[in-house]
């Protein structure tokens, strides 16, 4: 069996027990510390590492040739690099961070040398305490609801998930442009997202809010070829952005200098009508390239026709 001894808050140290240590682990514990006896690790290590899952939060724990015992918390982007430092390992194990998973053979306090027990373990839960068993209920790609409580000057927005503060970044807000949070989400608004990560070690949650509606990208791609009439929306160094929908969310695109025809010598204003044509799409970065030479090539072939 491998011992868990917690000797305060979420501080642990791991034993591996045998009929010939008791003793001397024993002497080694932090007078009422609390304990939590596990099953054996395994002596095979690929065995150990065949059962991590193909996600989620787990405690790796093994034991060196010399007997040290080293554990560490990891995720599944994690899983490769540590698997690495098991090769001269004697005995490995995985213990699930999610509460309910993986629960120990036995739980206890220590008590003092006398036999008394005068450990002060808080019986009622602190509010980190509930954060943490809260976070161990979460997983990646889990659909959640809440409530919007702070839109914060930086751009996040707070939300209330079950008593705990998630946060959504402003690119996760929308898959539309948007110039504030506020013009997506308000205060009190109940809202539904997805968790793009449970972050233990910082008790941080990433919503997505984006992610649980559809993505409108791949219809704007097939509209490719298209010559649409838009207003300019901001002028750049590089060119200017037009707006190839009719509504105030509209996705724009860049019309670069080199797609701008200057035959005309008209000047280029924020609210100008510009005909354009939608020459590309880039679904990866989000970008939407259009041509002003281009539009008004296929007017002049369309009257021809």
């Amino acid at each position: 069996m491998f011992l868990e001894e917690t000797f305060v808050g979420n501080a642990s140290r791991w034993h591996r027990l045998t009929r010939d240590n008791i003793e001397t682990v024993r002497s080694k514990l932090v007078p009422r510390s609390q304990l939590a006896v596990w099953p054996d690790l395994l002596t095979d290590v690929d065995t150990a590492v065949a059962a991590l899952p193909d996600e989620g939060l787990v405690e790796i724990v093994w034991e060196d040739e010399d007997g040290q015992m080293t554990s560490t918390v990891v995720d599944e982007t994690q899983f490769e690099a540590v698997t690495s430092q098991l090769a001269s390992a004697r005995s490995a194990g995985v213990v699930s961070m999610y509460a309910g998973e993986d629960l120990p053979l036995f739980t206890a306090v220590l008590p003092d040398s006398d036999g008394v027990l005068r450990a002060r373990w808080q019986t009622e839960p602190t509010p980190s305490d509930r954060d943490w068993a809260f976070l161990k209920t979460l997983r990646r790609g889990q659909v959640v609801t809440g409530t919007v409580t702070t839109i914060a000057g930086f751009g996040v927005t707070f939300v209330d998930i079950g008593g705990f503060t998630a946060m959504i970044n402003i690119p996760e807000l929308s898959w539309r442009p948007f110039a504030f949070p506020s013009d997506v989400v308000s205060v009190g608004q109940e809202v539904t997202a997805e968790v793009l990560d449970v972050d233990m070690v910082r008790e941080r949650v990433p919503l997505s809010l984006r992610a649980v509606r559809e993505n409108p990208w791949p219809q704007v791609a097939q509209r490719i070829g298209q010559v649409v009439v838009g207003p300019v929306t901001k002028i750049v160094p590089f060119g200017v952005f037009v707006r190839i929908e009719d509504r105030e969310d509209g996705f724009q695109g860049l019309v670069h200098t080199s797609e701008l025809d200057k035959s005309s010598g008209d000047v280029l204003e924020v609210g100008d009508a510009l005909t354009v044509k939608i020459i590309d799409v880039d679904l990866a970065r989000c970008r939407i390239a259009l041509s002003h030479v281009q539009a008004l090539t296929s007017a002049t072939e369309g009257r021809r026709n």
